[in-house]
């Protein structure tokens, strides 16, 4: 289906033609037309598949039409971060060259300087408002921002924004606004939590699900079966043969995150890191590099895996397993958008095959296993159900990282009896046994632990009865 089936406005063609959009992706194509007749509406879909112009051009376009009122906020998207604020913001200038709206993105970790201008931003009435729930909040509790005219509602990622423990904000706000609005949720999954959010704020909602959460189809997905000690070698591998540009590689800490950054600079690689310990500033500085190319690799947390705008993305590598199914969708989703092709590789030690089995499972797909350079030695075996399975393939450690079995190893192995215990006493058996020679058996004498000393007069003789 192509964008111009849509009875869009002109300004709208005019920058969707600008953009090179032709052909709708299947969320547009299910979701505009419901969304232009007004319709709440929730849509359930994975990450780069075009929500974002999904429900901006059906925004836009009610506003060519006129009718709303000028130097008012019409419009609020919420975001759950700030890089996809960022890459919302952008995507309107896109959408807007050729109409009279205005936006603002409005989110924290800024400075003075980028606070002031979205204030003016907001005293101006910016049409559409960007924003991350936190700082969206503050600005309403300081009276920065009047909500009263808002026609139209948007939470993009609402499991992400849930997961982070926005909830209370986005309901705080949602109760900021006009009842009358058209309400729009977008998210990759349809947890229960979502399902109670859609109740709360959404007016008999028409629901459009595809692919729930599942990689797209140009994703090629791969596995090592390794040793922690064998990833970095399995990196070196990689690129021995493949082009180092347009990779990103996820870790599950940001400690993580900085320790293999170092390594691998220490190899020769051109590596930038993302993690939340970085302030704003040193965050676009580091995706500017990158989508300038003048870094081939940037090392990351899950903070990079929603919401950034880059097409082009050759590898994502995960170098732990994502204990999330969720979180391992989004990963791989940063390649192969925009219907091109891209690989996936996930390293998979003996203490996450249960966690990738798991995925695997999710996903009713079995990921190809590659087998090792023969210079890393031998790999794991990998039996994700396997039972007793320990740290390093052993048997299973109780509590305390006691090994079960393990005490008494050496008495198995030298063929002496286990010494039976003996029974503990109760109240049918005797706790003292009668002696058979000398004094054995016999109960000692408590020791007293404390004697009162005798009353003496002032003679210091002790008096009678005592």
């Amino acid at each position: 289906m192509y964008f111009t089936d849509f009875d869009f406005e002109d300004e709208v063609l005019d920058a969707l033609d600008a953009m090179r959009f032709e052909t709708c992706t299947p969320i547009q194509e299910q979701t505009i037309q419901p969304l232009m007749d007004g319709r709440d509406l929730i849509g359930v879909a994975q990450t780069g598949t075009g929500k974002t112009a999904a429900y901006l051009l059906p925004v836009l376009n009610k506003l060519c039409k006129g009718g709303y009122p000028d130097d008012a906020v019409n419009c609020i998207v919420m975001a759950p971060t700030r890089e996809l604020a960022q890459q919302i913001d952008r995507q309107l200038e896109g959408f807007t060259y050729f109409m009279p709206f205005s936006s603002v993105a409005v989110y924290g970790g800024n400075d003075g300087q980028r606070y002031e201008q979205e204030l003016r931003g907001m005293a101006k009435g910016a049409d559409i408002i960007v924003a991350t729930p936190g700082r969206l909040i503050s600005h309403i509790n300081l009276g920065n921002v009047d909500l009263s005219h808002v026609s139209f509602f948007i939470l993009d990622e609402a499991d992400r924004m849930l997961d982070m423990g926005f909830y209370n904000d986005i309901m705080t706000i949602a109760s900021k606004l006009p009842k009358e609005r058209q309400t729009m949720l977008f998210s990759a999954t349809m947890p229960q939590e979502i399902r109670k959010l859609a109740a709360n704020i959404l007016t008999d909602p028409l629901q459009i699900t595809l692919s729930l959460a599942k990689p797209a189809d140009g994703i090629t997905q791969e596995a090592y079966v390794c040793h922690e000690g064998q990833k970095m070698g399995i990196i070196k591998s990689i690129f021995e043969n493949e082009s180092t540009e347009r990779v990103i590689l996820f870790a599950s800490r940001k400690s993580k995150v900085k320790d293999i950054s170092i390594a691998l600079k220490k190899r020769g690689f051109n590596v930038g890191e993302m993690h939340s310990d970085l302030g704003q500033a040193e965050r676009d500085e580091i995706m500017f590099r990158y989508k300038s190319r003048k870094i081939d690799i940037i090392v990351a947390t899950d903070i990079l895996a929603r919401g950034i705008d880059i097409d082009d993305i050759r590898i994502v590598i995960n170098y732990d397993v994502p204990r999330d199914c969720d979180d391992y969708i989004h990963r791989v989703g940063r390649t192969a958008r925009a219907n091109t092709k891209g690989r996936a590789i996930t390293f998979v030690s003996v203490e996450d095959q249960q966690y990738f089995k798991r995925i695997e499972d999710f996903m009713e797909q079995e990921v190809t296993k590659i087998p090792l350079p023969e210079e890393l030695g031998e790999a794991p075996e990998y039996s994700p159900t396997k039972e007793n399975r320990g740290k390093h393939g052993g048997n299973r450690r109780g509590k305390g990282g006691r090994t079960h079995g393990r005490k008494d190893k050496s008495r198995r192995e030298s063929g002496k009896p286990k010494a039976k215990k003996e029974p503990q006493a109760t109240q049918a058996t005797e706790k003292i046994k009668p002696a058979e020679n000398g004094n054995e058996g016999k109960r000692k004498p408590q020791r007293r632990r404390y004697h009162r000393r005798p009353k003496r007069d002032k003679g210091g003789n002790v008096p009678a009865g005592e």
